[in-house]
């Protein structure tokens, strides 16, 4: 028979046990409610929101060894909160019915086989390919590569863009940060003219984010997020793609500005970086008056991203 303490103590496990368990179901529901000031721990936390699924199995272990069934009960809450929030995501991609396939990679300015990762990203079968990271000495080499199969092509600063359709007015855009010099160029912008009308095509990569003992240092991230989101808001076309390292994913605030214009993948989770055990996808596929029915990874290439892979429905 227990004693009184033994009781007491055991009510105590059962009472933290059971707390876990709703504690993540309310940051997987009501993540944006955690502060995002100094330190930006809440774009921190929606970087790797998924993840916090992984409590539910550490606390289920737990449980099961001290045979509590009250904790056992409280994880069914994280459960459906995150299939809630995140089981469309990981559930079966969604059919073949698309009218364009577009292919994002940052290839890495350090790619020891930048024709090998060519080869892989057309092997794809993509409409639209979009590089960042793609330095003066990378281009010609991907240029020699892709140019059979995607003979219209757009590249501005270390961006570019590789179409099986013609495109046209392709500018840069003003996405760069206070702080930054003028090398720094990120951002264009054009028209490809496909089968189903023109579309606008954005391609993009912004700042990299770094993470230290002060917090989460997304600020000049954040600064030119906000840039492109304005650029998108004048954009005339109806019909809007944004391929792009983002250096965030569609969870983190920090990507309000193009969350709030652009719609984001249906389903695929498509973890993109690290390359060898990815934990988030920071690689985008976002459009506007359009579907992006799903998005998936490629293989791995010569680089530290995983290229992705998106179905678009007009």
């Amino acid at each position: 028979m227990r004693s009184g303490r033994e009781w007491r103590g055991r009510r105590r496990w059962d009472g933290v046990l059971a707390a876990l368990p709703l504690l993540l179901a309310l940051l997987l529901v009501c993540h944006a409610a955690v502060p995002n000031g100094p330190g930006r721990w809440g774009s921190l936390l929606e970087t790797f929101l998924p993840w916090l699924g992984l409590g539910v199995p550490l606390v289920l272990c737990v449980a099961l060894l001290r045979r509590s069934g009250v904790a056992l009960c409280a994880l069914l809450v994280p459960s459906a909160a995150w299939f809630a929030v995140f089981g469309g995501l990981a559930g079966p991609q969604g059919g073949s019915a698309h009218d364009l396939v577009a292919v994002q990679h940052n290839v890495s300015d350090v790619n020891a086989d930048p024709r090998g990762t060519a080869r892989q990203l057309a092997a794809a079968e993509g409409d639209l390919i979009a590089l960042q990271e793609l330095t003066p000495s990378l281009l010609p080499e991907f240029g020699a590569v892709l140019g059979a199969s995607y003979p219209h092509h757009v590249s501005f600063g270390t961006v570019g863009l590789w179409s099986r359709y013609p495109l046209v007015d392709g500018r840069r855009i003003a996405i760069r940060p206070a702080g930054l010099g003028e090398d720094w160029d990120r951002g264009f912008r054009a028209t490809a003219r496909t089968p189903q009308g023109d579309v606008a095509v954005y391609v993009a990569h912004l700042p990299s984010l770094r993470l230290g003992p002060t917090g989460f240092g997304s600020a000049r991230r954040d600064e030119s997020a906000a840039l492109l989101g304005a650029e998108i808001a004048a954009e005339r076309l109806d019909r809007v793609i944004l391929l792009g390292d983002l250096n965030g994913t569609v969870d983190d605030r920090g990507l309000a500005p193009l969350t709030s214009r652009l719609g984001v993948p249906e389903s695929g989770l498509a973890f993109s970086w690290p390359e060898r055990f990815p934990l988030a996808r920071i690689d985008q596929v976002l459009a506007r008056s359009a579907t992006v029915s799903d998005v998936r990874t490629l293989p791995a290439t010569g680089s530290d991203h995983l290229p992705v892979a998106a179905r678009i429905r007009f």
